[in-house]
């Protein structure tokens, strides 16, 4: 049996490409360095997690960069929409024979190890986990099967993703367990007061 896996959405850091809502008000150079440093903060956290891990990167695998290629997995993303990606990341996790999945992004400043290790422990119990955003998504989403709908009919990016993706569970009977409610970094209003 394969151990638990997390999956990890990267964007490839590039100037002008990565946190462009929040670019609009800080600037693209600022913006670029904030999404490093909320890499740097997801590597860190998906670090301390028992599971193996992989990245999936948005353009083009970089093996030379700062996700050290002993700990992280690397692959490509590919589909039109967030949903088509994460569906095929999911498919392909449970393809290779991972029991317990969870993926993330690299938005979410509060996410720590503790909590990652929550999800898969609540996998234990539950047929799906899910972290709710503030903004009305999700920054955690886990199952223990590949359940194709919920991928499909979301406005991602939307405020509605998370209750419609809650709705999906009810609505197949499928169980969940809930993760505390955290911030995405997608604007300027989402920063931390202390900075970043």
């Amino acid at each position: 049996m394969k151990p638990d896996l997390l999956i990890i959405f990267y964007r490839n850091p590039e100037l002008g490409k990565v946190k462009t809502r929040l670019a609009a008000t800080v600037g693209d150079g600022r913006a670029l360095a904030i999404y490093l440093k909320l890499a740097a903060h997801t590597r860190s956290i998906a670090s301390e997690v028992n599971c193996d891990r992989v990245v999936w990167y948005s353009d083009f695998v970089d093996t030379e960069d700062n996700w050290p290629n002993d700990l992280f997995l690397k692959d490509r993303q590919v589909g039109d929409t967030l949903g088509d990606r994460m569906h095929l990341a999911f498919d392909c996790a449970f393809q290779k024979g991972y029991q317990r999945v969870c993926i993330i992004g690299t938005d979410c400043l509060e996410l720590t190890g503790e909590i990652l290790n929550e999800s898969f422990n609540k996998l234990i119990t539950h047929d799906a986990v899910i972290g709710p955003a503030l903004d009305g998504g999700y920054y955690l989403l886990g199952m223990k099967q590949l359940h194709t709908e919920l991928f499909s009919n979301k406005v991602w990016g939307n405020n509605t993703v998370y209750k419609n993706t809650v709705k999906d569970f009810e609505g197949l009977n499928i169980t969940f367990g809930q993760l505390p409610c955290l911030t995405d970094i997608d604007e300027e209003k989402d920063l931390p007061a202390r900075g970043i």
